[in-house]
């Protein structure tokens, strides 16, 4: 196989499934239906909610903990905003009860900012609840934690910022998102999902070869993972590409990420060498079994 061949299966190997994401719609639909029908009175089942998080980017490889936002109207928030409290808390606690009304309470948690919804399957959805701001952009939405408080985001610019490059990459920006993640998985790296989105991001934006086909992705695994490992160990402050929000990450990623380039580097120079099962077996210390053999 060659080297667009193996790149190819693999990006096709750690997609979502097509029966995992018809889940995952029949489920956003469901609740989306539900909020509507009792904050807005009507029976939509797509007005007023968004895909958000690494599935909204388009960056996931796994189906769980499906980050989902559902606005409310701005009377909820006034009504809220007057009580005396944790009105934050007193707000999740409402939505709860809707959702309810189609899930069973026993599988439901509202708790900091979210309300978390769980299946048996493991594709569970984190709920958050929030209201459109004047910009008709931005959001704020309830953080119940230390005493409660309102907080703003802005999830359709970082969605966009990701679309926009990778549009300008040939798709190469959520292939290499998704790739970072099976190596996170297969090599338990500390490192956030939105951290790795962060990082591919300003590593793709000027690499020459972003534009490129994936005869280029052994180069691609080389050059992104020497980037990683040189990394400053002590920065913990970043700042989400398109909203310019500001997160916290203190992981610790860059040793592992400098073993990955090691592996890299061999398992190029066995490609140069036409020993295509050793180059397999050093992609997949780096990604995991699902690369090809």
């Amino acid at each position: 196989m060659s080297i667009t061949e193996k790149f190819t299966e693999f990006c096709n190997n750690i997609k979502i499934s097509k029966e995992n994401l018809d889940t995952i719609s029949d489920r956003y639909h469901r609740i989306t239906r539900r909020i509507n029908l009792d904050y807005w009175g009507t029976d939509s089942d797509i007005n007023h909610s968004l895909y958000v998080g690494s599935f909204g980017r388009d960056t996931e490889i796994f189906c769980s903990d499906i980050d989902m936002l559902i606005q409310l109207p701005y009377s909820i928030y006034e009504k809220y905003d007057n009580f005396q409290g944790n009105c934050q808390s007193a707000l999740l606690q409402d939505v709860k009860k809707v959702i309810e009304k189609t899930y069973v309470s026993s599988n439901l948690k509202g708790d900091g900012q979210i309300i978390s919804l769980f299946f048996k399957d493991g594709i569970d959805f984190e709920i958050l609840p929030a209201f459109i701001n004047t910009d008709g952009i931005s959001f704020t939405f309830p953080n119940s934690n230390n005493g409660g408080s309102w907080q703003k985001t802005n999830p359709r610019a970082e969605i966009n910022a990701v679309n926009e490059l990778n549009n300008t990459c040939n798709g190469n920006l959520k292939k290499l998102c998704r790739m970072v993640r099976a190596w996170k998985n297969y090599n338990n790296v500390d490192i956030s999902g939105i951290l790795i989105d962060i990082l591919c991001y300003r590593f793709l934006k000027d690499w020459e070869h972003r534009a490129d086909s994936l005869i280029y992705f052994d180069w691609l695994t080389r050059d992104f993972f020497k980037y990683l490992s040189q990394i400053d160990k002590n920065q913990s402050e970043w700042y989400i590409m398109g909203s310019c929000r500001k997160i916290v990450d203190n992981g610790y990623f860059q040793y592992k990420a400098k073993k990955a380039y090691e592996t890299a580097l061999e398992a190029i120079e066995y490609e140069n060498k036409n020993y295509e099962w050793s180059a397999n077996q050093k992609w997949r210390e780096i990604y995991g079994t699902k690369f090809p053999q």
